[in-house]
């Protein structure tokens, strides 16, 4: 689905930051730039004083053998909403994409989904097998993985649920909560192909069905095609071992799908003729259109983005004057390409501005320097992938899926800044 707009977004990176900033200072009537000299000259008591933390010596350097986020940063964490799922064993939790910057999510707020509750296996303890049709029937221990070629990506899992409670419209109030079952990290492991073509698969196998060592199992089937290409049996995260609540010792990585394929604490993986059509692929991840029909092998993220800042959590309390208004863009499908923002709630387009080089299922970073008149906004953004895929609208989407659906909801997410700068979600079609 495209959006069919003929909008034609200027670019909001087109001038120079010294002419933002004259720009801002005028636009503003100086307000902001000659507050800030008005102060420069009035004494402050942090640079003119010396500080208590700068009176004394500070912690040793094994104060802390590894190293947490200052306590000022103890807001920065994953939440839930309870509510959401009968009991917190099988649920989510969400990242704080509203408190973080860059693409990379540390691992500990990256969002958390379990069927069963998050076990702990030692890596003594793990065991990995292939089996099917296969000549060569295998199991791994974590040692024998460890022997194997390995490789690095970096990728983003997002559950297919995300958004979702927002199908009927505005529902919960902070990027947090509307898009922050998502994570995005460096991961490095083995690639499957390494260990299916240790095994052997036979020509009649057309795909595999994967399951983790937890109670639930969580049994998902992938084409052999993307299993030979993209996808990981990784171990570490960011640079260091997968947390326990991301499926420490080892888990799948299947870029650009849907998370409850990325399977945790993988056990097996069995190579048949067919999908094996288990309850997380039938009675479950299914989209349920309008008609009552149930859609399904919907594995692929469609191109999404959010504004993390302003949001609901993050109120432009600075008041009028320059901004920095940034998000997220992602697509399951490949790089994003462009990502146009709207203050008045998708009358007019921006270009934004995208951080590094974009990589392909990956999340992307991107920023429009702006300056605030203090007027209310309705703040969207939208993404466009490297196959010209646009991110639809919400009433674009809901005359193809209906209103019953939980599954991949991609559409356009608004916020309304008022004039004190503080933003609700809204609904604006």
């Amino acid at each position: 689905m495209t959006d069919q707009s003929n909008d034609a977004p200027r670019k909001a990176g087109g001038a120079s930051r010294r002419d933002f900033l004259r720009t801002a200072g005028l636009a503003a009537g100086g307000a902001a730039l000659a507050a800030t000299g008005a102060r420069a000259n009035t004494p402050d008591p942090l640079i003119t004083e010396i500080q208590p933390y700068a009176s004394f010596t500070g912690e040793a350097v094994d104060a802390t053998p590894y190293g947490m986020p200052i306590h000022f940063e103890e807001h920065v964490v994953r939440r839930n909403v309870e509510w959401l799922t009968a009991d917190p064993i099988s649920s989510i939790n969400f990242t704080p994409i509203h408190a973080l910057d860059g693409t990379i999510t540390p691992q500990g707020c990256a969002f958390e989904r379990h069927h069963s509750g998050a076990i702990e296996m030692s890596k003594q303890e793990y065991r990995l097998m292939i089996n099917g049709l296969v000549d060569r029937p295998l199991v791994f221990t974590f040692a024998d993985l460890m022997r194997m070629p390995r490789e690095s990506r970096v990728a983003f899992c997002e559950c297919a649920a995300n958004s979702g409670m927002e199908w009927g419209g505005a529902q919960l109030n902070g990027a947090q909560f509307t898009h922050g079952m998502i994570h995005n990290m460096e991961y490095i492991g083995v690639p499957l192909r390494v260990l299916l073509e240790e095994a052997g698969v036979q020509p009649e196998g057309k795909w595999v069905y994967v399951e983790g060592h937890d109670a639930s199992s969580n049994g998902r089937s992938i084409p052999l095609e993307k299993a030979m290409d993209d996808c990981l049996v990784a171990f570490y995260a960011n640079g260091e071992a997968l947390r326990m609540e991301h499926g420490y010792p080892v888990r799948l990585i299947v870029p650009g799908w849907e998370g409850n394929m990325w399977v945790k604490w993988l056990r097996r993986i069995a190579v048949y003729h067919a999908a094996v059509e288990s309850r997380e692929e039938t009675s479950k991840y299914t989209d349920l259109l309008a008609n009552g029909t149930a859609r399904k092998w919907t594995w692929e993220m469609d191109a999404k983005s959010v504004i993390t800042a302003p949001s609901p959590q993050v109120p432009a309390s600075h008041g009028p004057g320059p901004m920095v208004i940034t998000g997220l863009a992602w697509s399951g499908r490949g790089k994003i390409t462009r990502v146009d923002v709207s203050m008045d709630g998708g009358v007019n387009w921006v270009e934004a501005r995208i951080a590094g080089e974009p990589q392909s299922m990956a999340l992307t970073r991107f920023y429009v320097d702006h300056v605030w008149d203090g007027k209310p906004m309705l703040l969207q953004s939208r993404a466009v992938d490297e196959t010209g895929y646009v991110q639809p609208t919400k009433d674009q989407l809901r005359a193809v899926r209906g209103l019953q659906s939980v599954y991949h909801n991609n559409g356009i997410q608004t916020w309304h800044v008022n004039e004190n700068g503080e933003a609700e979600n809204v609904e604006v079609s």
